[in-house]
């Protein structure tokens, strides 16, 4: 897959959009991703789910933050024959009241894998979160870089950031 493709197929499943948006951390976009849209996209997601695959190795194990990134873990663990948790924003108030839910062991390596990154403050909550339940966490794979400070966020956390896409690619023929 070239980002040409992965960024045609955003475009195919109208994911991008323009106009005036607010966006979750309060600040407003002239343009928007709408992550639901190419995550529900059986085209969308099998191409990120191999791209992603492609990028971790056999002995890797999978975080998807909630709620973007599961869809995309779980798409991705079946491309690649990994397992993946996922990283709740918060507790469950019943059942186990699990942060992190599925196996993890101590010092397992994850590969958090998210959707979006802007500011990046959700994607290291994860990481923290995961890292609290034990797990070794030093990369992060996302499919768009909204190039707006996130990467330094998520690298001031010790994390490699890897994108498929950046804001500047997916915008680069717009008149």
């Amino acid at each position: 897959m070239t980002n040409q493709d992965l960024i045609d197929a955003l475009r195919a499943a109208d994911a991008v959009q323009f106009g005036e948006f607010e966006l979750s951390h309060g600040g407003t976009s002239e343009y928007y991703v709408d992550k639901y849209l190419f995550e529900t996209d059986p085209g969308c997601l099998e191409l990120i789910a191999e791209a992603f695959a492609d990028r971790v190795d056999p002995d890797d194990k999978l975080g998807g933050v909630a709620l973007g990134g599961v869809p995309l873990a779980a798409a991705t663990s079946v491309a690649a024959g990994v397992p993946y948790v996922i990283a709740r924003k918060q507790r469950k108030e019943y059942g186990t009241g699990n942060l992190i839910e599925g196996r993890l062991a101590e010092g397992e390596a994850v590969v958090v894998v998210e959707d979006i990154v802007t500011t990046g403050t959700s994607l290291v909550e994860a990481v923290e979160a995961l890292r609290d339940a034990g797990a070794t966490v030093e990369r992060a794979l996302v499919v768009v870089d909204r190039e707006e400070g996130g990467r330094e966020t998520v690298e001031d956390a010790g994390v490699e950031m890897e994108s498929l896409v950046t804001a500047s690619e997916l915008l680069a023929d717009r008149d």
